[in-house]
Order: C-alpha cells, then sequence, then structure tokens
C-alpha cells in the first residue's frame, strides 16, 4: 500500500568536518534506522543561500521531513515557509528567529557565562572568544550575529564580567575565523601587544587545533604562558599535555531527539512530555591556571613568528 511516505528525513548543517554536526549526525542516523527512516545529509559550508537550496532540493525529493541546523538566525523565511507549508520541521543546535517549531540546543548563556567565572576566578582579565562566525565588521557589544548559539555565548562572557565589575575586554572577540591560516593569525594577533590575552576560549574545536598549534608555535606553554578552554569533549582534548579544560555538549544526545521528535510529528504522534534537558557541563582539566607571563611575552611573540 502506498502511504505517500517516502521514508527519508533530510538533514542540513553547516560543517560536517566539525566533529560537533559529525556527532550529532551520529545520534540522528541512529534513530532514524531504528524506526525504518534512511536519512540525507546537505553540507551548506555555512552559507544561508546554499542552505535554501538545500531545503529546497530535499523538499523536491519529498523527504518525510526536515532537521536544520540554521546557518542564519536570523534570516529564516527559507525555514518559515516550511513551516507554513506543514511539512515537519525540527531544528538543531540553533534557534531561528520567528520559527516557531521544536528546537533542540543547549543553553550556552549559562555554560558560557560559568565558564567565563571559572577563568575569571583563576585571575584572568584578558579572556579572548574565537569563533567561525561571520560579521561586515569588528565585533561590538551588542551587533546582531548570525548564530543564536555565539549571541548567547558573548552574553554569557559579558554578564560574568559586569557581575565581577570589571570591563569586558572586547577588543579580544575575535570572529570570521574561516579556515586554519586566519586562526593562527587572529591567535598571533591576541598574544601580541601590551595588553596580551592571558586565556583564549575557542567555539568549536576545529578552530582549537588551530589555536593550540599557533601557541605551540610561538614556544609558549598552556597554561604557564596562556591559559585555554574550548568548546566540545573530543577524545583528544584528553590526550594533550596538559589535558584540556572544556565544554562538554551531549551533542549526541542533541542528534537524537531532534531525530525522535521529527519522527513523532511524521507519525503524527503528541508528546508524551517535555523533551529532555540538553545541559552542557565544565569539566576543568590542566590547561587553566593562573595568568602567566601575559604582557611580558608581548614583545617576544612577532621576532618568534
Amino acid at each position: 500500500m502506498n502511504t505517500g511516505k517516502s521514508n527519508t528525513i533530510g538533514v542540513v548543517v553547516g560543517d560536517i568536518e566539525n566533529p560537533h554536526f559529525g556527532l550529532a549526525m551520529r545520534g540522528i542516523t541512529d534513530t532514524a534506522k531504528k524506526s525504518g527512516y534512511n536519512v540525507i545529509l546537505i553540507n551548506t559550508d555555512e552559507e544561508r543561500a546554499a542552505e535554501v537550496d538545500a531545503v529546497r532540493v530535499l523538499l523536491d525529493k519529498r523527504v518525510d521531513g526536515l532537521i536544520v541546523a540554521p546557518a542564519s538566525s536570523v534570516e529564516t523565511s527559507h525555514l518559515q515557509q516550511v513551516r507554513e507549508s506543514g511539512r515537519p520541521l525540527v531544528l538543531l543546535d540553533r534557534a531561528a528567529a520567528g520559527v516557531d517549531v521544536e528546537t533542540f540546543a543547549v543553553d550556552m548563556g549559562s555554560i558560557s557565562y560559568e565558564s567565563t567565572q571559572h577563568l575569571i576566578k583563576a585571575g584572568h582579565r584578558r579572556i579572548a572568544f574565537v569563533s567561525t562566525v561571520r560579521t561586515d565588521a569588528p565585533y561590538v557589544p551588542g551587533m546582531t550575529l548570525d548564530s543564536s548559539q555565539i549571541s548567547d555565548r558573548l552574553d554569557g562572557i559579558r554578564r560574568a564580567f559586569d557581575e565581577a565589575g570589571l570591563p569586558h575586554p572586547t577588543d579580544l572577540i575575535r570572529l570570521n575565523a574561516g579556515d586554519a591560516d586566519s586562526i593562527i593569525r587572529i591567535t598571533r594577533d591576541l598574544l601580541s601587544g601590551p595588553d596580551a590575552a592571558t586565556a583564549i576560549i575557542a567555539s568549536d574545536g576545529l578552530i582549537a587545533l588551530s589555536v593550540v598549534e599557533a601557541i605551540q608555535e610561538a614556544g609558549l606553554s598552556i597554561p604557564g604562558d596562556v591559559s585555554f578552554l574550548m568548546y566540545d569533549d573530543f577524545a583528544w582534548t584528553r590526550l594533550t599535555t596538559p589535558p584540556l579544560t572544556v565544554i562538554a555538549q551531549p551533542v549526541y544526545d542533541m542528534g537524537i531527539a531532534a531525530a525522535s521528535a521529527l519522527i513523532r510529528q511524521i507519525e503524527g504522534r503528541k508528546a508524551a512530555g517535555p523533551g529532555p534537558e540538553l545541559a552542557a557541563t565544565l569539566i576543568q582539566r590542566g590547561s587553566v591556571g593562573a595568568p602567566g607571563i601575559g604582557a611580558e611575552i608581548a614583545g617576544i611573540l612577532p621576532d618568534r613568528w
């Protein structure tokens, strides 16, 4: 009997090379397989235009529903159209303005506040944050960002500084970290000058690898010269010397929750209760210490590079 279903789920993410999305995809595919669904994945390189095309292609293929990690949390008209069409839609990892659908994401504001507090209590005041989110201008407080996740993280950082009665080092917020070379350049800049960063927060695992590489190339040590903290707890973060302090996110569980909700919608079942609580955890290891030589290294770094 033809039920009109394709038993296929479409998934759209920004960067499948990022292990964060790879782990979420594992949760999605494991859940889909158990319920008899196949998964079609499209990667957008965090480009909204590519995401619009991806959604159109998947709808043309008559997928039963969509899971999307929005490239933009602001420009969301294509997602609103999917919602209005009645096609089941679930958002992953990020919220989207004006799109009232089930969204599975971690509360980034709270964990960012907690992790920044941890650095401040260790004595840090010059705390840098590095992200790939794209902007047309250098960061200024209050500017609209495409990513709800990054906006929430920056809000958490600001709140921690405000509560401590300290000036927020907005000059150390670095966005547009698009590739390894740009991340290395950003890191070099952060560690140079009279007001060098004494701690760096990397917003994902790919950024973290390049930041650590730049620190090592400079002949600096973690945490002796600069403290380091990153989002996501991957196996390699426990194998470095020292092991890295991380913000662990339940990414696999987030993928399971998103797929389960979408399949429930496709099959016309009501939610049995509230969705799972997706909370991040700060795991303290060995990469955060008291501020190191800080400004003393400022005049040395350019010569080393």
